[in-house]
């Protein structure tokens, strides 16, 4: 049953990571300025959990009903773990590779967007020159390195997810 567990996952992963790549190269060939909007980013983090979830539930059904926490949590993470890698991989490729400039694009849009959203909760106009100034210092964030980390991040916030829904999800079979 193991490797139905991860076979399950794999897949569910591969689907997470295409789903991804797919609103990555539909907003970079559409508009670029949809990777900046807060709903789209608030969407793909919902998309991730909901993956992990459904490959729990696809795991749980093809076990008779029953798993137990660990498997749970090993089909949760080896989903999200794909898709994130598969991710990375493309935000790679396309910012590094393809399009190096849409990278410096997104930065600044980013840059105006936040600017204008502490405007709109009145901060001080210091505060927000000196928040423009610390995200203009800071490296690209599509740079390899910038992905990577950003990558562990998400992997650790997703994981504390993971375990909630593992802990909700899983049930024991009382008769084994």
């Amino acid at each position: 049953m193991e490797k139905t567990i991860k076979s399950i996952a794999s897949n569910y992963g591969l689907y997470l990571g295409l789903f991804i790549a797919v609103v990555y190269v539909v907003s970079y060939a559409v508009n670029l300025e949809l990777l900046t909007n807060p709903f789209v980013g608030i969407a793909m983090l919902l998309a991730i959990i909901i993956f992990g979830i459904i490959s729990i539930v696809k795991s749980k059904k093809s076990q008779n009903g029953f798993i137990s926490f660990k498997e749970a949590f090993t089909s949760y993470f080896i989903t999200v773990l794909i898709g994130l890698i598969v991710a990375s991989v493309v935000a790679i490729v396309l910012f590094n590779v393809i399009d190096p400039d849409a990278a410096i694009t997104l930065k600044e849009k980013t840059i105006e967007g936040t600017a204008e959203m502490m405007r709109n909760w009145n901060a001080p106009e210091e505060s927000i020159v000196e928040t423009v100034e610390k995200m203009r210092e800071q490296p690209n964030q599509f740079s390899i390195g910038s992905v990577l980390q950003s990558l562990v991040i998400q992997l650790v916030i997703f994981s504390i997810i993971g375990l909630i829904a593992a802990l909700i999800m899983k049930k024991s079979d009382d008769n084994a």
